[in-house]
């Protein structure tokens, strides 16, 4: 028996005919899809602030391509699209389907809500205190509530803020029927969820290797035909474009991910036990997942408003670039003090070569982020970036003052934009709470019916113990070029996927056979990455190795500051930043 379980979208934002294509384009049994990143929530409450809904408006475009053929063929919609209203959003799926003529039964989650907060909110990963005035406020939930909504007889459910992966598992635990104490079958099902929950990033998009991708303009979304034992075969529609392969499935376990241990409210899955197979063309085999119990906690992501903020970017052309900016800044910050702010980031970003990645003259306050940059030539943007709360402050006031310099400043002066406002921007804090105190329920047909917390069982398995292959060769030698080796980019032999982590960002590496990752797991260490990507400066650095990926995880903490909605950086969510240590050449071994 297998429950093939679709995905329509990995963003608030992704193809809106994907509902459409998975639906008609061959058998499904559920059609889920992932509305709700860490920067939606943001949106959707500066959306609700404006009396606009506060969920995403287009899950009930995608609802009314294929609600009523989903009724016919018997396929479940899970979505958590409900966004900080699921209930709102499930009346609106409600009425879209009463003006279709049809009749489906729509249930929706709640619970995860925790306004107002009561008490101190601790940030989790630098352990300070709140200070500002909460926004949201909401508890990541599993997939048990999704379940009894199915069991109940839902044809669509409607959450709010769930992990990304319950919406495979919700599914699992309902068709399965498996008990908290399934802990590898809920393991195995959340490595499936976190495998499609980003649409087509696991089939083909956004792949290192990109031109080994055919037809990526028509790439179809994953599918994961679930197992009773967790396990499952991760694949896409026949006649689609885009790859299902080993390397573009462990591309996507290494995205957002921290430690091997993946924390959830369901379970903890053991991300360093996973196994991959080729199973056939475009299907690829997850089996072997082990899982723990859950922590006793859940996430809860905190919005505030931080202030206003506002971006001025110029254009640096031909010789001394950095010089160039210098005396951009000089010019600029002698009209405006930037100690007027309370934040300020300068970022130089070389466009050609000759250009150095960082920040400008380190010209940073307010704990900005960002590394010195050297002189070149070539063409390179300087992003200057202020922060306040006073958005007259932040806004003409500084924008014009960059204008006013352009006839006195460095020669080729030009900017991207003309002067503009400051805009409000919100900070991403996220803590925990005792999943006791957390209250999931389900509505149905008017119906409420509490879901009780699964009890925290302490299960746990043996620290992960990598089996690295050593690496045989010299590697001092190589470094030497004494040895044969070659200068060449880090990408001609390894992957890379890159991705935020609230503040942090992860960087996962992958080497295309088990001998180069031997050498990629011996040459690539902590302090070579912070040697090979200055702008990591002093920011802690931890490494995992994922030997049955043949990869290396490495999280650096803080480099994002306070998160996407906050950062100043031109790459906010780090998604570039594993291509950027590809470009890099390193010493090769031949």
């Amino acid at each position: 028996m297998t429950l093939r379980v679709a995905n329509c979208g990995g963003f608030y934002g992704d193809r809106l005919s994907a509902a459409r294509e998975m639906v008609e384009g061959g058998p499904i049994d559920v059609l889920t899809g992932d509305w709700l990143a860490e920067l939606t929530m943001m949106i959707l409450a500066g959306a609700r602030l404006k009396g606009r809904p506060g969920y995403a408006t287009t899950f009930l475009d995608q609802m009314e391509q294929v609600l009523g053929t989903c009724l016919d063929r018997g396929i479940k919609v899970v979505s958590n699209a409900g966004g900080l209203d699921p209930e709102g959003c499930a009346e609106a799926v409600t009425a879209l389907a009463a003006r279709l003529g049809l009749r489906a039964t729509v249930a929706h989650v709640t619970g995860d809500d925790l306004m107002p907060l009561t008490g101190p909110v601790v940030h989790a990963g630098t352990g300070e205190t709140l200070t500002a005035a909460p926004l949201t406020a909401n508890a990541y939930l599993g997939g048990r509530p999704i379940a009894a909504a199915l069991a109940e007889g839902a044809d669509v459910v409607v959450t709010g803020r769930v992990t990304d992966a319950a919406l495979v598992t919700g599914p699992g635990m309902w068709r399965y029927g498996w008990r908290p104490e399934d802990l590898d079958a809920l393991a195995g099902s959340v490595v499936a969820g976190h495998v499609i929950e980003c649409g087509c990033q696991a089939t083909g998009g956004n792949f290192a290797f990109f031109e080994e991708v055919p037809d990526l303009a028509h790439c179809g979304f994953p599918i994961a035909e679930l197992h009773a034992d967790g396990s499952s075969v991760i694949t896409k529609h026949p006649g689609t474009g885009g790859l299902v392969s080993v390397e573009t499935v462990t591309a996507q376990l290494l995205y957002e991910i921290d430690s091997p241990r993946y924390l959830g409210p369901d379970v903890t899955a053991r991300f360093d036990t996973i196994r991959l197979e080729q199973e056939g063309p475009d299907r690829v085999r997850i089996s072997g997942v082990r899982g723990e119990s859950p922590p006793p906690a859940l996430k809860v992501a905190v919005n505030h408003l931080g202030g206003y903020r506002n971006t001025m970017t110029l254009v640096l052309t031909g010789l001394d670039v950095a010089a160039k900016a210098r005396v951009a800044e000089e010019a600029i910050w002698a009209r405006v003090p930037k100690e007027s702010f309370e934040r300020t980031h300068v970022e130089l970003v070389p466009l050609s070569p000759g250009g150095a990645y960082g920040t400008a003259a380190g010209s940073d306050t307010g704990g900005g982020e960002g590394t010195g940059a050297g002189d070149g030539t070539g063409t390179a943007l300087l992003r200057i970036t202020v922060m306040d709360a006073d958005r007259r402050r932040a806004g003409r006031a500084f924008s014009s003052a960059v204008v006013e310099t352009g006839l006195a400043s460095y020669p080729g002066f030009h900017g991207l934009a003309p002067p503009g406002d400051a805009s409000p921007y919100g900070v991403y804090w996220p803590s925990l709470v005792d999943a006791g105190a957390v209250h999931p329920a389900v509505t149905i047909e008017g119906r409420r019916i509490e879901v009780p917390h699964a009890p925290h069982g302490g299960v746990t398995l043996p620290g992960p113990r990598p089996d690295v292959p050593a690496f045989e060769g010299d590697l001092d030698g190589w470094e030497s070029g004494s040895n044969g080796g070659r200068m060449a980019p880090l990408g001609t032999v390894a992957g890379a996927r890159s991705g935020d982590k609230g503040g942090d960002a992860n960087l996962g590496v992958w080497a295309r056979t088990p001998g180069r990752y031997a050498w990629l797991a011996a040459f690539l260490t902590a302090d070579r990455l912070r040697e090979l990507l200055p702008e990591t400066g002093a920011l802690p650095i931890e490494r995992y190795e994922l030997p049955n990926l043949r990869a290396l995880n490495f999280v650096i903490r803080g480099l994002l500051g306070r998160g996407v909605a906050a950062s100043p950086l031109l790459d906010a969510q780090a998604k570039a930043l594993g291509e950027r240590l590809r470009a890099i050449s390193v010493p090769i071994p031949p």
